[in-house]
């Protein structure tokens, strides 16, 4: 790919381009749903036509599979693209509110309006589906948007500069490669919403820079989001269901299972099967598999060999795996059992392949734990008893919840997507994100209203008129 366009990178390109975007979008708010939709295609046109250059920075980045990167990465953004090109038009439709009695003689309308100028930081666990599903919902509802993706992806963050550039003038889009320095320099800016995908303590920084100008935000987090698995479950299915989401991108995904209860009686065969799961997927050793990622850098293989081994320290058993290679950037799928509450692991965010196995035999238990907790990003059940699976879901909070299934309700472009309080505020994918970047403008335009009978000033006969409406409300 050629690309000529320069690309912003230090404060002062920042900042004119800021300046420049906030003029476009000006214009942009008067842009049709024709208009929008060509973008989106063009932006979908320029990532399939791209997909080997994707496959090698994912598989340089993350050594993630060409299969995985398909399925995780471009297949999202492809699907968040038709799906918005398809209702987009819907979506923007000026919407009728029914009147109120008080309201009578006035006709109200709620029309959504781009919110403006955006900033779109990204992660490196999804280094391309985490950028432009949020960009695509961004040009759907007609904002511009600045993005800065993770430097700790850095072969993925120079593809995506690529296409950017190749399809956007940056005074409509542009993306800003750098360190943490050029983020902050990017929430030093007044923008109009910010939408964060990263870990709750960095969402933290991302909300209180926004506080100073009140600019609205999604922030897409993660937690600790936990797995139960009854005495009714079908084994087989929840044993390969549960690994699968586990070891996905080497457990580096938000809303990946992070810690699973399995009820006493059928935890020894849950066990068997989760063993089995593991080597049908990746091998005897995942370190061969083709299929089988690896961890982004030394820093986060040292902090989860940190887990791993505080947690061994305290009591843990290892069940499968429990194999480090930092030179390879490589833990192996990895089961742990007898974990201590008082282990790092039960505390912290694991974002990577070890996952606790906890027996329990009364489900009073697990539901204690979770409400104990921080509200997590996702929790899967995995049972056939209707009511226990709606015991947990209604004595419970989560940001979303898959019944026998795992991580896909991501995928779901007719569902919300996001976090609750320390897991995330706001949501995101199809309509809920375009709902995300635009603004629901409410107007009200009078017909025929009474309401000037009850203005000042307030003789004898205003007040009787005032207090007969408040009668007939009452």
């Amino acid at each position: 790919m050629n690309v000529t366009t320069r690309i912003p990178a230090v404060e002062a390109d920042i900042g004119d381009v800021f300046a420049r975007q906030r003029d476009t979008a000006l214009r942009l708010r008067a842009s049709t749903a024709a208009e929008r939709i060509a973008k989106l295609r063009k932006l979908e046109a320029v990532v399939l036509a791209n997909r080997a250059a994707l496959y090698r920075a994912l598989h340089d980045d993350l050594r993630k599979p060409e299969a995985e990167a398909d399925l995780s990465e471009i297949m999202p953004v492809v699907s968040e693209i038709l799906h918005a090109a398809k209702h987009l038009r819907g979506w923007m439709r000026t919407r009728r509110a029914p009147s109120t009695m008080a309201m009578l003689g006035t006709q109200a309308r709620i029309r959504h309006e781009p919110k403006g100028v955006c900033l779109i930081i990204s992660p490196w666990n999804y280094p391309i589906s985490l950028t432009l599903g949020p960009l695509a919902s961004a040009i759907a509802a007609g904002n511009t948007a600045i993005i800065k993706p993770s430097e700790l992806t850095p072969s993925c963050a120079a593809a995506l500069a690529e296409i950017i550039a190749s399809v956007f003038d940056p005074a409509e889009v542009a993306l800003c490669q750098g360190d943490a320095t050029v983020a902050t320099a990017l929430l030093d800016l007044p923008f109009d919403h910010i939408f964060f995908t990263g870990s709750p303590a960095v969402g933290k920084v991302v909300m209180a820079a926004a506080a100073k100008h009140l600019s609205s935000v999604t922030l897409e987090l993660g937690g600790k989001s936990p797995v139960i698995v009854d005495e009714t479950a079908d084994l087989a299915t929840a044993a390969r269901s549960v690994m699968w989401a586990k070891f996905l991108n080497n457990g580096q995904t938000c809303v990946a299972p992070d810690y699973l209860y399995v009820h006493a009686t059928v935890f020894d065969a849950f066990l068997d099967k989760a063993k089995a799961a593991i080597a049908k997927m990746y091998g005897a050793d995942a370190r061969a598999s083709a299929d089988y990622g690896r961890i982004v850098n030394g820093r986060h293989v040292a902090r989860l060999k940190h887990l791993l081994d505080d947690a061994t320290a305290k009591g843990a058993n290892i069940a499968v795996g429990g194999t480090v290679d930092g030179e390879q950037k490589y833990i192996a799928p990895t089961l742990l059992t007898e974990v201590s509450e008082a282990s790092a692991i039960m505390q912290e965010e694991i974002f990577g392949p070890l996952l606790p196995v906890i027996r329990y035999t009364d489900l009073a238990g697990p539901i204690r734990h979770i409400n104990a907790s921080p509200k997590p990003l996702a929790l899967y059940i995995y049972s056939k008893n209707d009511g226990v699976i709606e015991r947990i879901i209604s004595e419970t909070s989560a940001g979303g919840t898959g019944v026998n299934i795992a991580v896909l309700h991501f995928s779901h472009n007719n569902l919300p997507f996001g976090g609750v309080n320390n897991s995330g505020i706001g949501s995101s994918h199809g309509v809920f994100g375009f709902h995300a970047f635009s603004h629901e403008r409410a107007i009200l335009r009078d017909r025929y209203s009474a309401m000037p009978l009850l203005f000042p000033p307030y003789g004898r006969r205003v007040k009787s008129l005032i207090k007969l409406t408040l009668k007939y409300f009452a």
